[in-house]
């Protein structure tokens, strides 16, 4: 949710005040509503299909029928407990609005886009009590900065004494609350970024890039990303001996720059 987190005259607000808390109700109410009228109509047809014998509808009648009761207390269906792997497939596959995950996106002035302000304090209080996530970015600052060359915007964001770019900050959280991180591959031409879940391991890893590359996997030639800067690339940390070589149960950590070998 992008939530106003700014006073200004001149920008009018529906309900004539400021106040991202309730704006952030409002929304995950008409949300909470949407997913209600879904669930009135599946999980009756569910529970008909179950009591006839339909063990994927009894699945779904069960854990379905969590999220309906959840939904008639005006809670989000994020609140279900699926009881097993099967459960958790089951409700995955509803794809329900109120049971994705929740990132509050706080707009304010450009003054406070460094430290915010008491509107976006709320916010991450709001987010903290509910296990989301929260960040402030100006979209004033965003508007400049995208219009601004490349060489120009670190001096730019300094003097605002910021370190990077809301956008950048929103990635982050996003990526955070997904759980999800980056990993790299570099070549002669080009280097390229790619996203595994946290947890992933090199052959799922090489999967990303192509299945081949898992099915045949025999290793990753693999160097951590602060040493292959500080170091000036792969022959640098080669030389440096931080290269490692990594087997099929290495967890990838965020950063990681990889070389993956394998045979089909």
């Amino acid at each position: 949710h992008v939530l106003r987190c700014f006073e200004d005259g001149d920008v009018t607000h529906v309900e004539g005040k400021v106040d991202p808390i309730a704006d952030a109700e409002t929304v995950e109410t008409e949300l909470m509503l949407s997913d209600l009228e879904s669930l009135e109509k599946r999980v009756p047809a569910l529970v008909k299909k179950g009591q006839q014998g339909d063990k994927e509808a009894k699945i779904g009648a069960a854990v379905l029928g969590q999220a309906l009761d959840l939904l008639r207390e005006g809670k989000p269906a994020r609140l279900t407990e699926p009881k097993d792997a099967e459960e958790a497939r089951v409700f995955a596959q509803a794809q329900l609005i109120t049971a994705k995950p929740v990132l509050y996106v706080c707009n304010v002035d450009e003054g406070d886009a460094a430290a915010g302000n008491a509107h976006s304090a709320r916010v991450f209080e709001k987010a903290a009590a509910e296990g989301a996530e929260a960040v402030v970015v100006s979209a004033a600052i965003e508007a400049e900065i995208a219009t601004m060359p490349a060489e120009d915007r670190g001096d730019f964001l300094a003097e605002l004494g910021l370190e990077e770019t809301g956008l950048a900050r929103v990635i982050r959280a996003g990526y955070k609350l997904l759980q999800l991180l980056t990993f790299f591959t570099v070549g002669p031409k080009e280097a390229r970024a790619w996203t595994v879940h946290a947890g992933a391991k090199a052959p799922q890893a090489a999967g990303e890039i192509h299945t081949d590359f898992e099915r045949g996997f025999i290793r990753a030639e693999t160097i951590a990303y602060d040493d292959f800067v500080a170091l000036g690339g792969e022959a640098g940390a080669r030389d440096a001996g931080k290269l490692r070589q990594e087997g099929k149960e290495y967890v990838v950590h965020d950063g990681d720059v990889m070389l993956f070998r394998f045979n089909v």
